[in-house]
């Protein structure tokens, strides 16, 4: 049987930023997108989203997002809702 990957627990811990980075794959932003938004280059987040991928155990976007509901990471309209700390963008 082929292994899928544990996605139940994040292989390390994520970062700040990677937490920041997630929210914003979570409003659909490309990584171009998210590197002018948080004024850093796209290959840095491609380096970010990458690093997110190994941590979690994510193959695609979507994967990513599942889990990140799943784990109390993202809030997506009012379902399946966590206790996030709110910054200014949520504001």
């Amino acid at each position: 049987m082929a292994d899928r990957g544990d996605l139940s627990q994040p292989r390390l811990e994520l970062s700040e930023r990677e937490l920041e980075i997630i929210g914003l794959v979570a409003q659909g932003l490309t990584n171009q997108e998210i590197g002018e938004q948080l004024m850093i280059s796209k290959r840095t987040v491609d380096n970010h989203v990458s690093n997110v991928f190994s941590k979690t155990g994510a193959k695609n976007r979507v994967a990513l997002l599942n889990w990140a509901m799943d784990h109390g990471k993202i809030c997506r309209d009012g379902f399946n809702c966590c206790n996030l700390p709110r910054t200014d963008q949520q504001a």
